[in-house]
């Protein structure tokens, strides 16, 4: 875990540093319309094939498995983290590394940078290494929503950055998508925390991953839903500055 700790140690030195720096009013932003292209239609493909990858897999869990808790408690070792399914899920937690470049095109544009977004970047780091350690056998519920999510997100972003957004593609619906994401998060360690604490021995879990797992995917469903609430609020007091957002 020593390297994820590092480089969040880095990461957030850039965030204060980086914000300080570009927030003087004698340096200009940077446009970087065409990167920002490439690299949100970068990440959307990426996604999009994890997903591609993941979701039958799970899929074919849920569907073969004899309840839905044994899909949350196999040991991915000889389960799910094998094969193709097991390359995108290693894959997916390295992801996460270059994702941390999302907030360079923030401070470089000089967006606001805000809590949500190095919070959740900083969490989702320290999580996934920790799961991928552990082999967290729910993990293939977060990684497949994760991938989906951010195919569409991603794909949204590269979209707005072309200024192609198609009218009937609103906010509202990337936002609502993640939120149901983290719902879907906080039932999976809901139930992964029962089938810990009823003594399921066969199950290959760890105390500590659910315990936090489960405080940042309901930190995660609060912030997310704090955001949507005072976003939309502020797109009913002034819809024009919104309407292309």
């Amino acid at each position: 875990m020593s390297l994820p700790i590092i480089l969040i140690v880095l990461y957030l030195m850039f965030c204060y540093v980086g914000t300080n720096y570009m927030s003087r009013p004698d340096v200009e932003r940077f446009d970087l319309r065409y990167l920002l292209v490439g690299w949100n239609a970068g990440l959307s493909l990426f996604s999009f094939a994890g997903a591609l990858r993941t979701i039958p897999e799970l899929m074919y869990r849920i569907s073969t498995e004899s309840t839905i808790m044994n899909t949350i408690c196999t040991n991915p070792a000889t389960s799910w983290g094998k094969g193709a399914s097991g390359f995108w899920v290693m894959l997916f937690v390295f992801s996460k590394i270059p994702e941390l470049l999302d907030t360079a095109f923030v401070v470089a544009r000089k967006r606001p940078l805000i809590f949500l977004h190095w919070y959740h970047h900083v969490t989702v780091l320290l999580y996934c290494w920790h799961s991928y350690a552990t082999l967290a056998p729910q993990a293939l519920y977060f990684v497949a929503m994760n991938y989906s999510v951010h195919a569409i997100m991603y794909g949204y972003y590269c979209l707005m950055a072309l200024k192609m957004k198609p009218e009937w593609l609103s906010p509202v619906i990337i936002t609502v998508v993640q939120i149901m994401q983290m719902f879907v998060g906080v039932v999976v360690q809901i139930a992964s925390s029962y089938h810990y604490v009823m003594g399921a021995n066969s199950c290959n879990m760890n105390g500590a991953n659910i315990v936090w797992g489960g405080l940042m995917y309901a930190s995660y469903l609060g912030l997310f839903v704090k955001f949507a609430v005072k976003r939309y609020n502020m797109m009913k007091l002034n819809p024009i500055k919104y309407k292309q957002a």
